[in-house]
């Protein structure tokens, strides 16, 4: 199948960068997939589901729109299933998720007879829905093409009395090592159910998961074909089968519902662990619709596939950032990039622990990588914390990385899971909080645990697709050049109290980010600056830039890590995590002239610029619950910029009813509609304290 990434344009500095990387990886017998984890949102997002809730009243209409987008775009008559996602504590039903799946060449696993009639004349009526009266028929006709007799059982729906339900106890097994004594092939059985009890569970959902399998017969697998018919449609729950015999039902079902409309499907997919289906999914996430990208195998596949997703996103009303007041913002949700291997023989790390040890040391050395492309929640209690940030000391972190680029040639997946998994996590103990998370990579003790991924959350889904493609190609430029042993880092860096002082703020970030770019240049892997630019300077606004007679001073936002709080009681008897999001940073930088030349003064007070560089936090507002309660909010920022012969220029941040979230003048102020009260800007008192010696941040709690 031609690649998706072929049918995009793209600058053709990123495809030679590209091409470059992938052919060192290729040279060391490399190939290293791609994945990611983009969000959306709907151009005017409603509702506790595109803020705080998984799920809601619209998200799954977006989904299913989304999805026959994509289907249109991309593979054309793929299947769509409907499937059960994670559940977690507090939610009543698993989350769902929507999977859209094809042949490893985009074709369409099954041929539904139903898609050759779309493209019937238009006065020619669509096919109707299959007819409950022929339910029972349609069901053994299948049984019979299995070489089986099933044994249809109507149930009864509580909370829709019109839909009518069929359960066909089937099962395909296959003799093992383990259990040589498994019947071979497909297998029908029958549920002797009481009458009374032959009704649905009284939840939402498809029908095949509302089954009252408490009542189901011991010694029987419990695998059910369901059939649900309705004045809405029809729907089929598959069983929980092996990748073969699921193909081969379903090839049987779009057989036998020839003449009728094309069914709705659901069940559990199963995972596909020796690669022959591309499967792209949409999940229900809290505030967010997430799209689970197929495997790339390469960049131009990724980059390819985040340009699709941002036109048919677009196209159904849904795209990748929010606007909050003046400011376009991301969606709140994740853009986690997955690297891993067409298959676990195949798989890049297991046998390479040097090469991964010098990614996860590079890493840590380079906070512009877990700051710049993060969302606005970062530090020890984000979604994301760094090695330096998690669970684990700088000695064990040391300990383990010794131990694992010592280990011997060969297949070493285990060892290196056992020894990172406990080191990757959050203060708390959580494997998924971490920057660079190993709980995909080879935990048997989960469903999904064995998979051979790596995966980097503190990306945040961008409003520009080039700007995601562009952080995959930085990713996969990094990977080739920690190929040469000659470039690999042999320590952590001990950062220290630096990491969330002066490496928060932007300059420090940029600065961090530009080395990079110099060393993969050298390197012959060349990264053009512009797009990284121009997601530093979306991620760190530019709340003020004054300049008079050569004298600069720009003020932007910077980064603050909020503390994590006491776990809270909420609905339904469960707890949950806050941070307490009320402080916030700005970065001054003025030059040398301005030094010279200016004074400055906060809220009355003499602001201590000293070179020219100083991070200033602040608390905007008092949330409940919050730390430090008793300490008031310091908005309005009142700001005095004076010059030796000419009155003082005076701007406000957070002024009281004035929605601007810049420095706006305050002649802007007085002359608008929504005016600000009077404004005290006599002194009052000393200059502020001077940051701590080493250090770049003034704390206004502690003045």
């Amino acid at each position: 199948m031609e690649p998706i990434g072929s049918r995009c344009a793209e600058p053709s500095w990123m495809a030679a960068t590209a091409a470059e990387a992938e052919r060192r990886l290729s040279a060391e017998g490399i190939q290293l997939t791609l994945g990611g984890e983009p969000t959306v949102v709907p151009i005017e997002p409603e509702g506790a589901e595109w803020s705080v809730a998984a799920d809601g009243p619209t998200k799954l209409r977006y989904a299913r729109r989304l999805a026959a987008e994509l289907q249109r775009r991309v593979w054309p008559g793929c299947t769509l299933m409907y499937c059960p996602g994670k559940r977690y504590d507090g939610e009543v039903n698993p989350r769902w998720a929507l999977r859209l799946i094809a042949a490893l060449d985009g074709t369409p696993l099954v041929h539904w007879p139903q898609q050759a009639l779309a493209a019937a004349p238009a006065d020619q009526s669509a096919p109707s829905p299959l007819p409950a009266k022929q339910a029972e028929d349609f069901l053994k006709g299948i049984g019979k093409a299995l070489g089986c007799r099933v044994h249809p059982l109507r149930l009864r729906d509580p909370l829709d009395p019109s839909s009518k339900v069929w359960a066909v106890p089937l099962s395909h097994s296959t003799p093992t090592d383990d259990e040589p004594d498994l019947p071979e092939g497909w297998q029908a059985a029958r549920w002797p159910l009481d009458k009374p009890l032959r009704e649905l569970l009284p939840a939402s959902g498809p029908a095949g998961l509302r089954l009252p399998l408490q009542h189901f017969p011991e010694g029987v697998l419990r695998q059910v074909l369901t059939l649900e018919v309705s004045p809405r449609g029809w729907n089929l729950f598959l069983p929980p089968l092996p990748r073969q015999p699921l193909e081969q039902l379903l090839q049987l079902i779009a057989a036998a519902s020839s003449g009728w409309s094309q069914p709705e499907l659901s069940g559990v997919l199963p995972a596909d662990l020796d690669g022959r289906w591309n499967v792209l999914g949409l999940t229900a996430d809290p505030g967010v619709l997430e799209v689970n990208l197929p495997v790339c195998h390469g960049w131009a596949d990724y980059s390819g596939w985040i340009r699709t997703l941002a036109e048919a996103s677009a196209a159904v009303g849904l795209r990748t950032w929010k606007q909050v007041g003046d400011r376009q913002e991301g969606t709140g949700g994740g853009n986690h990039l997955l690297w891993g291997g067409p298959s676990l023989e195949t798989n890049p790390f297991f046998s390479r622990p040097a090469w991964l040890v010098a990614i996860l040391r590079f890493w840590q050395r380079h906070p512009s990588l877990s700051y710049l492309f993060s969302n606005s929640s970062v530090g020890p209690a984000s979604q994301a914390p760094r090695l330096d940030e998690g669970s684990a000391s700088a000695l064990d972190l040391n300990l383990a990385h010794r131990a694992i680029e010592s280990l011997p040639e060969g297949d070493q997946r285990i060892l290196i899971s056992e020894t990172l998994r406990h080191l990757h996590a959050d203060r708390s103990g959580n494997t998924h909080r971490s920057e660079i998370s190993f709980d995909k990579f080879w935990n048997p003790a989960w469903a999904a645990g064995c998979q051979g991924l790596i995966e980097f959350r503190a990306i945040e889904t961008l409003p520009d697709s080039d700007w995601t493609a562009a952080i995959a190609l930085l990713w996969s430029a990094l990977a080739a050049h920690l190929l040469d042993p000659a470039h690999r880092p042999t320590r952590l860096e001990p950062f220290g109290e630096r990491l969330h002082d002066a490496m928060q703020l932007p300059s420090a970030i940029w600065s961090d980010l530009k080395a990079l770019l110099d060393l993969l240049a050298l390197d012959g892997l060349p990264l053009e600056p512009e797009p990284y630019r121009a997601i530093w300077e979306w991620r760190f606004p530019l709340l003020l830039s004054w300049e008079r007679e050569g004298a600069r001073l720009e003020i932007r936002r910077a980064l603050e890590p909020w503390p994590l709080l006491c776990d809270t009681p909420v609905q339904g008897g469960s707890t949950s995590r806050f941070v307490d999001s009320s402080l916030q940073r700005l970065e001054f930088k003025a030059n040398t002239a301005f030094l010279q030349s200016c004074s400055l003064r906060l809220n009355g007070r003499e602001l201590p610029l000293g070179d020219g560089w100083l991070g200033l936090r602040y608390r905007h507002s008092r949330l409940y619950p919050s730390l430090h309660p008793c300490i008031d909010p310091h908005l309005p920022l009142q700001l005095e910029i004076g010059g030796q012969a000419s009155a003082p220029d005076r701007f406000v941040l957070g002024a009281p009813d004035a929605e601007s979230t810049a420095f706006v003048p305050v002649s802007g102020l007085e002359d608008g509609p929504d005016s600000a009260p009077a404004l005290d800007w006599s002194p009052r008192g000393g200059p502020w304290p001077a940051p701590a010696p080493g250090q770049r941040t003034l704390d206004l709690r502690l003045a």
